[in-house]
């Protein structure tokens, strides 16, 4: 009869926590605070039903990570700021906007723990931009993307994510990689990453609307803007440290190809 009475307590603090059991077991190792945002796992999310640390905290969301749960803190405001920066929807579905070059932000927040998805951003996987990012900064890009999860629409059919394995010994066929990748990296949906380089930008992207405006300074790139920069890159930017790319009629249908094969 106990064990059935105990039970009975939990589950009904799981299912009606207005009637006083807001914190559950959290609040027999921590403190209450902001006792008017209700439960602990509204902000935190963790198991309040368990004892056990482990179990109690299983996809836990540290305080400096929650600050995306009490609205347009300055925080969530600097972190949207970076993520425009730095162009994570090249890559990234983050809101529901973005290309689906690598892995959608949305479903991996409900899937990873935030110490996680940090760690991933201060040490990139191949293919990934360094940013060179500190610690405090790559806090606020998370609370940013927690803040953005569910505002987009809903897809009608998700798009299966293409898994693309490398052999060591893969001859370095495709005109990307011959002409541009010394020096650029760039990750395309058909055909995987591509390049080597990381002197200069990452191209992942580039010809969709989520990659920053540089042509020229303010323009967003086009394939009339890519065939100008290859021809004399220093008429578009003079200061630029990149030489002029010969390319024969097919090696610039083949880039510009590859190029739109990134959406």
């Amino acid at each position: 009869m106990v064990a059935l009475l105990s039970s009975l307590t939990v589950f009904l603090c799981l299912l009606l926590p207005a009637w006083g059991c807001q914190g559950a077991q959290c609040l027999n190792c921590h403190p209450h605070h902001y006792r008017e945002r209700g439960t602990c796992t509204g902000c935190h999310r963790g198991n309040p039903a368990s004892k056990r640390k482990n179990v109690a905290h299983h996809l836990l969301i540290p305080g400096r990570y929650a600050h995306f749960t009490m609205g347009k803190t300055p925080a969530v405001a600097q972190g949207n700021r970076l993520v425009e920066q730095l162009a994570c929807r090249r890559c990234h579905v983050i809101g529901g906007k973005g290309n689906r070059l690598a892995t959608p932000l949305d479903s991996l927040l409900a899937t990873r723990p935030p110490g996680e998805i940090t760690a991933a951003i201060l040490s990139p996987a191949q293919g990934m931009p360094d940013f060179k990012l500190d610690e405090a900064q790559v806090v606020v890009i998370v609370n940013a993307l927690f803040a953005e999860v569910g505002k987009g629409e809903k897809q009608g059919r998700e798009l299966p994510l293409v898994v693309h394995f490398e052999k060591a010994d893969k001859p370095v066929g495709d005109v990307f990689s011959r002409k541009c990748g010394p020096c650029h990296r760039m990750l395309t949906m058909r055909h995987g990453l591509l390049g080597a380089g990381t002197i200069g930008p990452n191209l992942s992207g580039l010809l969709t609307p989520f990659y920053p405006s540089t042509y020229a300074g303010t323009k967003r790139w086009t394939e009339e803007h890519l065939v100008l920069h290859l021809h004399n890159p220093r008429q578009v930017s003079p200061h630029t440290l990149m030489q002029p790319i010969v390319l024969n009629t097919g090696e610039l249908r083949d880039l510009k190809a590859i190029i739109a094969a990134q959406e």
